[in-house]
């Protein structure tokens, strides 16, 4: 059985959780890749802990002050690092550093937050293939909706045409308390809030810019396209009143916050923006805080995926099928 050592930088809600999903699948891991999983060490932007036996969840309560920073993570002896911090996509950081140290030292990494990948993904992935590590990045793409996963394996060897994307649950569930129930606007996000999944400053996500990042991350990591976020022409909800909520009412239309891409003659083209949907429409019914994703290839037709995982366990959940396949990649038995 071969040992395998995981760190986590970023210990939030979703660092916590992948943590202990993590810990509580380590059995899982012996039997089906023969591999003995420990985790090393985790920290946040602070503080940290390590033990190179590994951590169990009852020492995950209280970390130590200054054990912190892409230097303590390659000194843990971590074979994989899992980066779950805060994201930020105009500068990258503070992921953009983990996650650069470790693919430049061969280190495979699991990314969930977003920024780095927005802000620098070519130059990852040309990291990760000098180095030969393996990128993974499924909690970042929408986490327990299939993405980035659909098209490089489900639709693997079609054409995609066309991509429409509901990919950020607090707007939807804005959306559809506001279309559902006639709340307004401000009650809606005060619910949300209260809920614990909008944030508390939530303009990435109601000024469309959240939708952006996974949309770009879909189409440079699974397309091959070259996108950055001035190529996107991007709008959000924050324009949407009573008055128009009434009007599609109205007329029997459902709208949506929604990611597109369309390939065509070779060129992306990719914006976000509110759209509205008959209510016959599958879009039209992806309610509360699903999310969902519809493909359009030339071999396979239309595709539709919806997920609705809990979280922040589905985003850690995510991350670990990222896990699972590095495992299976680095373990598979020789021939």
């Amino acid at each position: 059985m071969r040992r395998v050592n995981v760190a986590i930088a970023g210990f939030g809600g979703v660092g916590r959780a992948t943590a202990n999903l993590l810990l509580s699948r380590r059995e899982r891991y012996a039997q089906v890749y023969h591999a003995d999983v420990r985790l090393v060490a985790v920290c946040g932007s602070r503080a940290g802990l390590r033990d190179p036996e590994g951590l169990q969840a009852d020492q995950l309560t209280t970390l130590q002050e200054g054990l912190s920073g892409p230097d303590f993570i390659a000194a843990s002896g971590a074979d994989i690092l899992i980066e779950a911090g805060p994201t930020d996509f105009r500068t990258g950081g503070p992921g953009l550093a983990y996650i650069h140290s470790a693919l430049a030292s061969g280190r495979d990494t699991i990314v969930i937050s977003k920024g780095a990948l927005v802000h620098s993904g070519k130059k990852l992935c040309a990291l990760a293939q000098k180095s030969g590590a393996i990128l993974k990045l499924s909690g970042a793409a929408s986490a327990a909706l299939p993405t980035v996963d659909l098209v490089e394996h489900s639709l693997k060897g079609c054409n995609v045409l066309e991509v429409e994307g509901i990919l950020n649950a607090t707007t939807n569930y804005l959306l559809d308390a506001m279309m559902t129930r006639g709340v307004g606007f401000d009650e809606a996000l005060r619910e949300a809030q209260q809920g614990g999944f909008a944030e508390s400053d939530p303009r990435n996500d109601t000024e469309g810019w959240d939708t952006a990042c996974k949309l770009l991350i879909l189409a440079n990591f699974g397309l091959g396209a070259e996108l950055e976020m001035d190529d996107l022409i991007v709008d959000g909800i924050q324009s949407v009143t009573a008055e128009r909520i009434q009007t599609w009412r109205s007329e029997g239309l459902v709208p949506k916050l929604v990611g597109s891409l369309v390939h065509s003659d070779g060129t992306f083209r990719a914006s976000v923006g509110v759209k509205t949907y008959p209510l016959d429409d599958a879009f039209a019914n992806v309610r509360g805080k699903d999310k969902a994703i519809r493909i359009t290839s030339d071999a396979m037709g239309e595709t539709l995926a919806i997920g609705s995982g809990k979280e922040p366990l589905a985003t850690a959940a995510a991350a670990l099928k990222d896990l699972e396949y590095i495992l299976s990649a680095r373990l598979a038995p020789a021939r």
